[in-house]
């Protein structure tokens, strides 16, 4: 059965100006029971993480800076929304949910997270509207656990993975891989084990020939037994955040060939949706229900 993490409090309320990003989080399960592509039964709410588990990947004072709200203004500025602990709580229950879906994915081969993709989150430091980075904790829960050995993370979001990148830069058994606008945020980028920048405007034939080219190579020289896919929709032409060109069904085309490349390798993948900024919020939630659309397709 297809599983993925979804709770009320992702599409937490924020202050005018920072609402609107928030909409989708709501709106894709909906539309998603609305199609009947999923049931109630495929929607999971995660809990809280304990402390722990947080520590393993971020600076202690950093997450007590974050649970205690006593953040400097200036590194909420850079976070980009004003700290709250409804916020810090949903950050808690998206890593929640990610190491959840880990468990699910284990089973059926496949699970998301309907937020998460909190890439630009660092170890000490939050960026870009993430506070602690799921994808990150998820996988050193993994290795910490001996559920994992090897463990690829394909980040396809328009932005680098910068947050992730400095995570795992020492660490040989978690192999990054950002593939991102070259001009798009952040302007400062960290080092990835293989980043591919891309120019302003590439559209989905040369994404999706260069995507085709490197991960198949990737995946049978890494051999990894868990993926973690960032399935970012800020690669659309229409992104208002973004300087890359994909259609729609590029940006299908692209999650279908990750999927694919999963499944011939056996090798299970939790999702999380990282990045849309469309103007038009359909045309942000249709193209991250693609994503589930394809998988419900391809695993059930």
């Amino acid at each position: 059965m297809l599983k993925i993490a979804f709770d009320p409090i992702y599409a937490h309320p924020l202050p005018e100006g920072h609402r609107f990003p928030m909409l989708k989080y709501e709106l894709i399960p909906a539309q998603l029971l609305h199609e009947g592509v999923i049931g109630v039964d495929n929607l999971f709410s995660p809990g809280l993480l304990t402390e722990d588990i947080i520590l393993d990947t971020h600076d202690e004072n950093y997450w007590h800076q974050l649970r205690d709200l006593t953040l400097p203004v200036k590194e909420q500025r850079r976070i980009g929304f004003p700290l709250s602990a409804q916020l810090v709580e949903r950050e808690i229950r998206i890593a929640k949910g990610t190491i959840d879906g880990c468990r699910f994915a284990f089973d059926n081969g496949i699970a998301f997270n309907v937020a998460g993709g909190t890439h630009h989150a660092g170890t000490n430091w939050g960026e870009g509207f993430c506070l602690l980075n799921d994808q990150a904790i998820a996988a050193n829960y993994l290795l910490n656990n001996n559920l994992a050995t090897s463990i690829l993370i394909i980040d396809l979001d328009v932005h680098q993975g910068n947050g992730t990148a400095q995570i795992f830069e020492n660490e040989p058994r978690v192999f990054t891989f950002s593939m991102h606008g070259a001009n798009n945020f952040p302007s400062r980028k960290e080092t990835s084990d293989l980043d591919i920048p891309l120019v302003d405007g590439v559209e989905g034939d040369e994404y999706l020939g260069i995507l085709n080219d490197i991960l198949p190579q990737l995946i049978k020289q890494q051999m990894p037994d868990f993926i973690f896919y960032l399935a970012g929709v800020d690669v659309l032409a229409t992104d208002k955040l973004g300087k890359l060109a994909l259609s729609k069904d590029a940006c299908k085309a692209r999650d279908r060939f990750v999927f694919e490349q999963c499944i011939t390798n056996n090798i299970p993948v939790q999702v999380s949706m990282g990045g849309g900024y469309s103007p038009h919020i359909k045309d942000i939630v249709d193209a991250h229900c693609n994503t589930f659309r394809i998988a419900a397709d391809l695993y059930f």
